[in-house]
């Protein structure tokens, strides 16, 4: 492949303007750099596991907005690392994990990756697919689950410890991870949204149950080869969430903002002791690059194209 030209990835049907250089070169300073981290780190301990997780969260959007600009993500890690370093932009879990598994071992932690299922509230089940990616680190003979990339209220910080049945508070709420016969369950307790805009009160954007499961999944090792499928169907799908809500958010020092359809919310964790504030809005397509850029820290999306059908999707 000669500099500047087009490449296309076949597992995604994406074409994107990459040069040679950039695709060999996959600089972990430069991985620092997006996420404003300084170090130094002298060795693979938790403190700084637990710094860069927080740190990808709140410099990473979770995001899908590619399959609603013309395009499809990719799974091809340099790419995703130009996309998600160079480009400033964000991703899903397929990508955004992926980039923090190789960050994991560019900085000499022990991780495997894991396939995780999602909860779907409507169905009362998981999701047939393994289409969710997260990462099992080892540090100082103790387990934990990263992910730094499933957004809104359910994103966790800090990574969790692989511990079944104990209580572990974060900003957004009470996580838990609960083992059943070598099957992991993460939920989560919240706290009640405090919804003062009254148009949005009963929107069904605004989750009101105090317990939420979220995924499960195994410790069975898994390869990003695994996730290909999986990643195929959630973005061509006709009746996939991602091909018919286009979705951005990004974790703040105090909660999180989002971009869902055209509905725009801020959301403050722990606004009052038993409340979380979410301050919703539409916005019109004019104001949308500036609302990306300006809440988000995202470059323009060209040619996008916002979506909101009425599939189960809650903040």
């Amino acid at each position: 492949m000669q500099p500047g030209e087009l490449h296309f990835d076949h597992r995604s049907h994406t074409q994107i303007t990459v040069s040679a250089a950039e695709r060999c070169r996959m600089d972990l300073q430069d991985y620092f750099q997006r996420i404003g981290f300084s170090g130094p780190f002298e060795k693979p301990d938790l403190a700084t596991l637990q710094l860069v997780h927080r740190l990808h969260v709140l410099s990473i959007p979770f995001e899908n907005l590619s399959l609603h600009s013309g395009q499809q993500n990719s799974m091809e890690l340099p790419l995703v690392f130009n996309k998600l370093v160079r480009q400033r932009r964000g991703g899903w879990c397929c990508e955004s994990n992926l980039l923090f598994s190789w960050a994991l071992g560019q900085m000499g932690y022990a991780h495997t990756m894991l396939g995780a299922r999602v909860h779907q509230p409507q169905q009362q089940d998981f999701s047939a697919r393994e289409g969710h990616l997260i990462n099992r680190v080892d540090v100082a003979g103790r387990s934990y689950i990263t992910d730094v990339s499933f957004g809104v209220s359910c994103q966790i910080w800090e990574p969790l410890e692989l511990t079944s049945g104990k209580e572990q508070p974060q900003a957004a709420g009470m996580f838990r991870l609960k083992e059943d016969h070598a099957t992991w369950v993460l939920e989560k307790t919240s706290r009640t949204p405090l919804v003062p805009n009254e148009a949005f009160a009963t929107s069904s954007l605004v989750d009101r149950s105090r317990t939420r499961v979220i995924y499960c999944f195994t410790l069975e090792p898994r390869r990003p080869e695994d996730f290909h499928a999986a990643a195929q169907f959630y973005q061509t799908a006709p009746d996939s969430l991602f091909t018919n809500k286009s979705i951005c958010s990004l974790q703040t020092p105090t909660g999180f903002r989002a971009l869902i359809g055209w509905v725009y919310s801020e959301v403050t964790f722990g606004y009052q002791e038993e409340f979380d504030l979410m301050e919703m809005r539409n916005i019109t397509d004019a104001e949308v690059q500036d609302v990306l850029r300006e809440k988000f820290g995202m470059p323009p999306v060209h040619n996008l194209k916002l979506k909101s059908e009425k599939v189960c999707y809650s903040l």
